[in-house]
């Protein structure tokens, strides 16, 4: 049998098979079932799109990865993916050997047959799928078959200054969700304002991209579980939006906040918590790092977000290595996927971390992965031992065990845009939640009526 690097598929016969729900993985059209043969010597070049390695935490990986591919040119587009760079890179039969792309695009790329189904790469180099986080699997897995290896894990926890929470008699609890009237109410105690104009923001919900966290958080889903019924007017989304957008309203609007908040210096020592001008939000753990490095004085306290009984939740959105189809080199592809990716090679992405961190004199606070192996195994070097900075770090892995996301669909581009325009437009007073959520539940499910009747029909 012909080595799978060496079977390029004409990228019309690989999009029928895509969409007709063959195991492709890294064989070629006449042969979906195709072993891998994951001792092949490796040679040629691999181009990666859409990573930047820019840190330790990717340049340690990749230095294992480039290891593991001795023989193999290895060349990097950098910059986040530009999915019309890609398609048109696809369609003139030159595409990137790998791309990093969001989760929440993999569906949509698999639908349109830009990405191949990775059954045999999994088989082949042995990945073994349970050591994944559920929901970061659940999101690349489409048909019942995986397209997306899954890499870092992005998750929200709660986080307040805790001055002004306290000059209002307040603690943490009355902002991590699990109280909505609290959390309104807690939003009045907290916000300023001056001259009718904002100075301190009491609590920001975070709309559009939180939407779906307040709507599970009330017991609700946006979308069925396998991705072909959207949800979205639902009473209780309804009643999420009207809550998620009336803290704005409390605070002058929308626009108000907004202004504000992209005034404030987010990634600097002039953040919104260090000036005292934020009360609370919700935010993913990575700004954990930012805080600690450019303002580990800042008065901060901070918790899992909650729903309204009270128990963790986390909304899981992250990255993912995915071959495209008319990959020139997919089993080179698929060990990248495999050994960035693996338990060993975020150990060593932790240990440089952690060199790093102690040579800046300063607690490391951890790493999310999509791989719950490895994340137990790095939280074992977390030096994060005071707080405020250890409850972040235990708000963290703790919402990293309660969370959800939204099934892949091969529309799932289209249902999140249609999402977001609605929450726009109610942001931006066009439209009621009602109304807005009830034209948008039409685009989507349109959207996910016309896909999987593609896929279905082919």
């Amino acid at each position: 049998m012909a080595s799978p690097r060496r079977l390029l598929v004409p990228l019309l016969a690989v999009t029928a098979l895509v969409l007709g729900g063959c195991a492709v993985g890294t064989g070629g059209a006449d042969d979906s079932n195709a072993q891998y043969d994951s001792g092949a010597t490796l040679d040629g070049s691999l181009t990666v799109m859409g990573f930047g390695g820019v840190d330790e935490v990717a340049t340690s990986r990749m230095d294992a990865a480039k290891s593991a591919l001795e023989g193999v040119e290895v060349k990097l587009i950098e910059g986040e993916l530009d999915i019309q760079q890609f398609l048109s890179a696809l369609a003139s039969g030159q595409p990137p050997e790998i791309i990093y792309a969001d989760r929440n695009q993999i569906g949509s790329l698999a639908a349109r047959g830009a990405i191949l189904p990775l059954d045999s790469c999994v088989d082949g180099e042995n990945i073994d799928t349970s050591q994944y986080v559920p929901s970061a699997l659940a999101q690349v897995t489409l048909d019942g078959h995986v397209y997306g290896i899954p890499e870092f894990n992005g998750i929200q926890i709660t986080m307040g200054n805790a001055n002004l929470l306290s000059a209002a008699g307040l603690d943490i609890s009355a902002v991590n969700g699990s109280d909505r009237d609290a959390m309104a109410a807690a939003n009045q105690a907290l916000m300023r304002r001056d001259g009718g104009r904002l100075d301190v923001i009491g609590f920001d919900s975070k709309l559009p991209e939180f939407l779906p966290l307040w709507v599970k958080a009330g017991g609700a889903d946006l979308i069925s579980e396998d991705g072909r019924t959207a949800q979205l007017d639902d009473p209780a989304v309804i009643e999420a939006l009207e809550w998620a957008v009336g803290i704005y309203d409390a605070q002058g609007g929308f626009s108000a906040v907004k202004a504000f908040r992209d005034s404030a210096d987010f990634f600097g020592a002039g953040n919104q918590f260090a000036t005292g001008t934020l009360g609370a939000m919700p935010m993913e753990q990575w700004y954990v790092n930012v805080l600690n490095d450019v303002s580990p004085d800042a008065p901060l306290t901070f918790d899992t977000v909650r729903d309204l009984q009270g128990q963790p939740l986390a909304y899981a959105s992250g990255s993912a290595w995915a071959i495209p189809a008319g990959s020139a080199n997919p089993e080179a592809a698929c060990r990248w996927a495999r050994v960035m990716t693996s338990v060993d090679a975020w150990q060593a992405a932790a240990d440089a971390r952690l060199s790093a961190r102690e040579a800046e004199g300063k607690p490391f606070t951890g790493i999310l992965t999509g791989n719950a192996t490895a994340d137990a195994l790095v939280r074992e070097k977390v030096t994060a031992t005071t707080p405020p900075w250890s409850t972040a770090v235990e708000a963290m892995y703790e919402a990293n065990d309660h969370t959800f996301s939204l099934p892949a669909n091969p529309a799932d581009a289209e249902f999140t845009q249609a999402m977001k325009d609605a929450v726009n437009a109610v942001l931006n007073g066009q439209s009621s939640p009602a109304q807005a959520l009830a034209g948008a539940q039409q685009t989507a499910q349109k959207a996910l009526d016309d896909a999987w009747a593609e896929i279905e029909n082919r």
